[in-house]
């Protein structure tokens, strides 16, 4: 059984079951039975459907944000943008599909050859509770559309937007069969993998599910494409505008109450506006309203569960313990639901929790660094590297401290964000391959080499 618990008062709603074995059968069989035909269609036949799915997404917006709020605690105003955000996925691969998939001449010593991009079959997707619409529709416009049929296993605790991904598609008039929402635990998703009518995996979500993933696929010689945590470092140059450095920390740390891979997480600042950045960014924070996610000045609501914000709070407890100072906020707030403040810790260094470990919730590490150079050592002494963002108003001093990040994004006066338009992903414990851009839908096709004398 499936329950989704509202993060903002504790309460719950009726549970979903979970499926039974003959039903998790029934899913798989209709999804491989769905793939030839799929693989057939016209491209062009793809893409409208997929228009169509993005005006599903318009249509019942307010009733997906909603869903969404009420099941893992989003601001209402972050919830509609992200169904937004979805309906503009779409619409991309919809228009740049064809270009996309088009097959590359190239010259040889072949009469003619060329690289045709066909589908691999079926992809199994692993999505994450932090945007259960986003994570879901930037792996399944690009995987669907390339002809590929997709399988979601999503977060449990929320059910009902899982039924209600897999409801657009339905509704979009995709074919049966074309995209399932798999209703099962965790423990029954190394068996999907295996399954031989799975053809590849894509995962969103922790380094331990990641390393789990990864072992159970690579036994299974399928491909899997991994985003996992991350540890953004925000480094704040003595030249920065520093009215547009904090407006985006605040923006970049506390969107969604901190929960994000790609969030700012280590703010490293040079000694020339150390203490002016930390006042300025804590005047910001503690202005931030926080409370009910569907009142619509609220800019943070709860985290989305209680077990979360206490393993944030031991983080930062025995950060503190550990030499941190406690900026603001830094404890739990009093009464029902898993609210969290906005919360900064300063001096923080090596040895400290904070320091290494990814905070997943609104709390802000501050580490000072003695010159722009100790910053991108700071910046690249972490375990993670999937984001990072340098504040200064010089653009070419800027990019050249983006090249040397060991991330997969580096952004100049510019939060980290995800774009269809930009390709997406991290290097080391961050995971491997890209979502998005051509890169992403290409992540899940055979590039196969034709050679005609």
């Amino acid at each position: 059984m499936f329950i989704s618990i509202n993060p903002a008062d504790g309460s719950s709603r009726e549970g979903i079951a979970a499926f039974t074995g003959v039903q998790l059968e029934d899913a798989l069989q209709q999804c491989a039975q769905a793939a030839p035909a799929w693989r057939a269609l016209q491209i062009g036949e793809r893409c409208a459907l997929l228009r169509q799915a993005a005006a599903v997404l318009r249509t019942r917006s307010e009733e997906f944000a909603r869903t969404m709020t009420l099941e893992m605690g989003k601001p209402i105003g972050e919830a509609r943008a992200e169904i937004g955000k979805c309906a503009l996925g779409c619409d991309y691969y919809a228009e740049q599909a064809p270009a996309f998939l088009a097959d590359e001449v190239i010259a040889s010593d072949a009469g003619r050859s060329l690289v045709a991009y066909q589908p691999l079959g079926t992809v199994l997707a692993i999505m994450p509770w932090n945007f259960p619409f986003w994570q879901v529709f930037r792996f399944a416009a690009p995987a669907l559309v390339a002809g590929n049929t997709g399988l979601l296993k999503h977060a449990s605790n929320v059910p009902r937007c899982a039924l209600a991904v897999e409801a657009v598609f339905r509704e979009a008039g995709f074919p049966e069969g074309v995209f399932r929402t798999l209703m099962i635990p965790s423990s029954q998703v190394a068996g999907v993998i295996e399954d031989a009518r799975v053809h590849a995996v894509t995962l969103t979500g922790s380094e331990p599910a990641g390393r789990q993933v990864a072992a159970t696929a690579g036994a299974a010689l399928k491909k899997t494409v991994l985003e996992l945590g991350g540890s953004d470092p925000f480094i704040v140059l003595a030249d920065a505008d520093l009215d547009l450095a904090v407006e985006n920390a605040v923006a970049s740390r506390f969107l969604n109450t901190g929960q994000s891979c790609i969030a700012a997480k280590r703010f490293i600042v040079v000694p020339e506006i150390a203490d002016d950045f930390v006042d300025r960014f804590r005047r910001a924070a503690e202005a931030l309203p926080v409370g009910d996610p569907l009142d619509e000045n609220n800019r943070m609501g709860p985290m989305a569960r209680l077990d979360l914000r206490d393993e944030l709070q031991q983080q930062v407890s025995d950060s503190i313990a550990q030499g941190a100072l406690a900026v603001t906020g830094c404890a739990p707030m009093e009464g029902p639901g898993a609210y969290y403040p906005p919360s900064i810790l300063d001096r923080v260094r090596p040895g400290i929790r904070a320091y290494k470990e990814e905070l997943f919730g609104p709390v802000a590490s501050v580490i000072r660094a003695q010159d722009e150079a100790d910053a991108v050592r700071i910046a690249n002494d972490s375990d993670f590297g999937l984001g990072g963002s340098i504040w200064t108003r010089d653009g070419a001093r800027g990019e050249r401290v983006a090249r040397q990040l060991s991330c997969g994004s580096a952004f100049v006066n510019g939060l980290v964000k995800s774009d269809p338009r930009l390709p997406f992903g991290g290097v080391k414990n961050s995971g491997y391959g890209r979502e998005l851009s051509h890169h992403g839908l290409h992540e899940f096709v055979n590039a196969k080499t034709i050679w005609i004398r």
